[in-house]
């Protein structure tokens, strides 16, 4: 797989066309209006996709102020649902006049924000990480299988000391960890990683992004184990505010597309980055375990890798193993979200993962994706971390993820993207 040449009697999805794109195989858990008995959605709210919905919420957060609880978008009732804290009758009046469903919840965003720095100064434990789930309207803190003893009754004594109905405490079965090693795989010193997705830089070179904790191990990447080197790190972040890296590639003639390999001579064209939606659906593509799709759970998460904590991530019940690291995270149509940073568990058994968000990236390293602005972060800010990034489920869709004709014939787990070229029946992995 490569991201650099593609040929051109390759089929191309083009990303605002890709309408017809489905997701095989599994319904994955869908985002429901009312969790946890923490209110339930009212009003009459209109059907929109997710994109319609990232560009309602930046300008409705930030009417809210601190009325504003997060958002998430409802995947089943092509919704977006705002939570409204504080019981503010005019805040859910500005909510449905939007379009939206206001659901009345008892913790405003700026609230649970402040939660979260208690946790990041009092109990960065390694093998935790927390995030706001705006669907039960907590932060959901969790805890890997290394931590135990001390270390347990340490996280343990900081979610309960934010109080009742805050933070929920949970055990993963896994350990969190960088998935160092790579997607679409490229070699440095020994390690192997993913080259995630093609860039300019501010001054026109051609370059790609990948994790960061790859560009701080390494300093000069290429497309072959002992290969001649292609790309040289220029800027990498890990660990602290994210985990990203900007390579640059040495011949400043590089033919870099921005698109995706997704396998089987099947492309995806990316046209923009965007910010995620906790709800939506994203695909990630990664040379261990090839193409997988699952649900954004989280936004603005921090993780205590062994290596230190990393802060501003993606988090989402996409499965990664060794071998998928700064992987890209797209959408069906073909919006840039995130690269593959580190998680826990596997393909097996699941698990949860972490991705720097794109727009981020661009904008800490002042480069562009396709035709957008130096740092276009597509849906822009929805107030204090929360967005509703675009792609999920189109108008005129049957909904995020039904059943494609090309589903794996196995039974295993299908993630596949069909209909790439004429006659097509999918790419399904299992």
């Amino acid at each position: 797989m490569s991201h650099r040449r593609i040929p051109k009697r390759k089929a191309v999805l083009a990303g605002a066309g890709a309408v017809g794109i489905i997701a095989a195989a599994i319904l994955l858990p869908q985002a429901n209006a009312s969790q946890d008995g923490t209110g339930e959605p009212s009003g009459s709210p209109r059907r929109m996709s997710a994109a319609a919905a990232a560009e309602v919420l930046p300008r409705l957060g930030k009417q809210l102020g601190d009325s504003y609880g997060g958002a998430y978008y409802d995947a089943d009732r092509r919704q977006l649902v705002v939570n409204v804290a504080g019981g503010g009758d005019t805040a859910a009046a500005e909510v449905r006049k939007a379009g939206a469903v206001a659901r009345s919840v008892r913790n405003s965003l700026p609230a649970l924000t402040s939660a979260m720095g208690s946790l990041s100064a009092g109990a960065p434990v390694p093998g935790t990480a927390w995030a706001v789930d705006p669907r039960t309207n907590r932060i959901v803190v969790t805890a890997d299988r290394t931590v135990t003893g001390e270390r347990w009754e340490e996280i343990e004594g900081a979610v309960r000391s934010l109080g009742d109905g805050v933070a929920t405490l949970r055990k993963s079965r896994g350990e969190f960890r960088p998935f160092i090693e790579g997607g679409d795989a490229i070699f440095g010193g020994g390690s192997r990683c993913s080259l995630g997705f093609n860039v300019t830089t501010q001054e026109g070179q051609p370059g790609f992004l990948t994790a960061g904790h790859c560009g701080v191990a390494v300093a000069q990447w290429s497309e072959q184990q002992n290969g001649e080197p292609i790309g040289t790190v220029r800027e990498a972040v890990f660990p602290g505010e994210g985990d990203f890296a900007l390579v640059t590639y040495d011949d400043p003639d590089t033919d870099a597309p921005s698109a995706v390999d997704v396998g089987d001579g099947r492309i995806v064209e990316i046209g923009r980055a965007a910010d995620a939606a906790v709800g939506q659906q994203v695909f990630r593509m990664g040379s261990t375990t090839g193409l997988r799709d699952g649900r954004v759970t989280g936004l603005d998460a921090t993780v205590n890798y062994p290596e230190g904590t990393v802060s501003g991530l993606i988090q989402t019940d996409v499965c990664a193993e060794p071998g998928d690291s700064g992987g890209a995270l797209f959408t069906r149509d073909g919006d840039a979200v995130g690269l593959t940073s580190g998680g826990s568990g596997d393909c097996t058994s699941g698990g949860e993962t972490f991705f720097q968000p794109v727009t981020t990236a661009l904008d800490a390293v002042g480069a562009r994706i396709g035709a957008g602005d130096a740092g276009d972060g597509g849906a822009g800010d929805a107030g204090a971390g929360e967005g509703a990034g675009g792609g999920g489920a189109d108008d005129g869709d049957a909904g995020a993820g039904g059943a494609d004709d090309g589903a794996d014939a196995d039974g295993g787990v299908g993630a596949g993207i069909g209909g790439i070229e004429e006659g097509g029946t999918g790419t399904a992995v299992g």
